[in-house]
């Protein structure tokens, strides 16, 4: 028989952490946003606004999958909802249940949920693969369970196929395009030895897990010299309200072999970094920036041709450069990915039932890039 658990208390996740790391090496396209250390580094830093909780899917005394959640309050002009959702909060691209099993515990979770008393007006389950993961597990199960979905488009990625090749990725992109980085790459190296650090820890079970926190500076000494940093979204490496968070994770990134750091140096000065997390030869950055005194020489280019021409050589299966600002990473990019949303609005909430119908005539009146556009702003 199949028995869900639902874990809410720090001291009831801990004791599951590994059996959470054996379940994660077996999920498949598994991201270091599903791991057990991203996870509890958000639930300790940001447990105070939200509620962490994960379903613990068994099968007689196996546990053969998690499917971690969040309950936060979303505004909205129609008012404040209670959402239980995913807990990636836009870090990442995409989410879904970790273990070997997803759709046993999708639909084991899912109606765990169904049955248990709800302390949410909004199911909405964000940041799914569909097209290269879920393949409409996630909307199948929901519907099975009573919970008829809403699907939209969440986000949009640009990604870069790594399996082509350097030579017949560079020759693919455009004339204009590949002059310009050689002019700024030209510029770059007369004004001294330009050096790209890549760092790509092998992790502690390979006996390689030194953070080096002074790479791990140099981005925060960057970031917070950069444009980025006068954002109001307050997720840039040296920003107040998440700089812990990241410096616990950059830890936690590099004992697992998941930390992928990117530094441009002239004459050993950093003027530009790159900041990814790393998983089974996936690339995915996080963050980027340089130092706005080097502008000129568009250092930040320069070190996005040479970090994408390494990744090459080291076999890199693909590198994701994220959502958004999807105009500038166009002409890097090889195609681009979508994650959906599936979202239930409960039927005890009259307030839901109104988001309900504006979603629902939003997608009628806009097309898709309105929609995201629209949701970024």
């Amino acid at each position: 028989m199949v028995h869900v658990a639902e874990i809410t208390r720090w001291d009831e996740l801990v004791s599951l952490q590994l059996v959470w790391r054996e379940l994660w090496g077996k999920t498949r396209r598994a991201t270091f946003f599903q791991s057990f250390e991203w996870f509890s580094a958000a639930w300790k830093h940001f447990g105070d606004t939200q509620s962490f909780r994960v379903l613990v899917v068994s099968s007689g005394d196996k546990v053969v999958g998690l499917l971690p959640l969040v309950l936060r309050r979303e505004c909205s002009r129609l008012g404040v909802f209670h959402v239980l959702t995913y807990p990636l909060d836009n870090w990442g691209d995409f989410f879904g249940p970790i273990g070997p099993h997803p759709t046993a515990t999708l639909l084991a979770g899912l109606r765990y949920l169904a049955d248990s008393r709800r302390d949410w007006d909004v199911l909405d389950l964000r940041w799914v693969d569909q097209d290269r993961c879920d393949h409409l597990r996630t909307p199948m199960a929901m519907k099975q369970v009573g919970f008829v979905p809403l699907m939209q488009i969440w986000d949009r990625s640009a990604v870069i196929d790594g399996r082509i090749g350097w030579e017949q990725y560079w020759a693919t992109r455009g004339s204009k395009f590949r002059n310009n980085l050689r002019r700024a790459e030209k510029r770059l190296l007369a004004r001294g030895r330009v050096e790209l650090v890549r760092y790509r820890p092998a992790g502690a079970a390979r006996g390689d897990d030194d953070p080096r926190w002074d790479l791990f500076d140099a981005c925060v000494n960057l970031a917070s010299r950069s444009w980025q940093a006068h954002q109001d979204q307050g997720k840039t490496l040296s920003h107040d309200s998440v700089y812990g968070f990241l410096r616990e994770v950059h830890e936690a990134a590099a004992r697992l072999g998941c930390l992928d750091l990117n530094l441009l140096t002239v004459d050993n000065q950093p003027v530009a970094f790159a900041y990814n997390y790393v998983c089974e030869g996936r690339v995915f950055g996080l963050r980027t920036g340089y130092d706005p005194d080097w502008a000129d020489a568009s250092p930040g280019n320069v070190l996005k041709l040479w970090m994408i021409r390494d990744s090459f050589e080291r076999n890199d299966e693909e590198f994701d450069l994220g959502p958004g600002s999807l105009a500038s990473k166009e002409a890097w990019a090889t195609g681009f990915v979508e994650s959906y949303r599936y979202t239930y609005f409960s039927p005890r909430s009259p307030r839901a039932q109104l988001l309900r119908w504006k979603r629902w005539w939003d997608t009628r009146l806009f097309s898709t890039e309105q929609l995201l556009a629209r949701r970024s702003a």
